[in-house]
């Protein structure tokens, strides 16, 4: 697991709602339909984003409904990460179990300019404007969330802890 990222920033505003991340009538389509909806309000970005390019943004980053698509689509977009001033909790919850890195920073959005070069080490959460020589410290996740994301997303977690019961009650028998 490489916990630094370093990519090219994209800005977004304040209150981006997942219903633009996953539009309702994407839900079921194949990935290339659903891709070109993605952020749809801003023109040409799902074709413009390359991987390990990161979404600075506002408060509020992903209000709205709880669909579990949203934060996936930005994953399979090839995202590596995204850093806003806050979240909705749904949305912050559903890229933990995904392995999506998101980390809230105050001051993140007026820290960044569109393009500049941004590094990210998650296990401090220590943000840093390469293009700008400045550094923000976002809000560090807890071990639990750290472990999640190293792993890969919860269920690869919860598979781990019931194979290490299973074989543990295969020894006590």
């Amino acid at each position: 697991m490489n916990w630094i990222i370093e990519g090219k920033v994209w800005k977004f505003g304040h209150n981006v709602d997942t219903d633009v991340m996953a539009p309702w009538n994407s839900i079921g389509q194949s990935w290339e339909e659903r891709k070109k909806v993605i952020l749809h309000h801003r023109p040409g970005f799902s074709e413009q984003v390359r991987p390990g390019d990161i979404i600075v943004a506002g408060r509020n980053w992903g209000c709205g409904s709880s669909r579990e698509n949203a934060p996936a689509n930005l994953k399979e977009l090839g995202l590596a990460a995204v850093i806003a001033e806050s979240f909705g909790r749904i949305y912050f919850r559903n890229s933990i179990a995904i392995a999506f890195p998101n980390i809230a920073c105050q001051g993140i959005q007026e820290a960044f300019e569109e393009g500049d070069e941004l590094e990210l080490d998650l296990r401090t959460a220590k943000i840093r404007n390469l293009t700008q020589a400045r550094e923000l410290q976002g809000e560090h996740y807890t071990p639990e969330m750290l472990q999640i994301i190293e792993k890969g997303g919860l269920m690869n977690v919860l598979k781990e802890r019931i194979a290490n019961q299973v074989k543990l009650s295969q020894n006590n028998i």
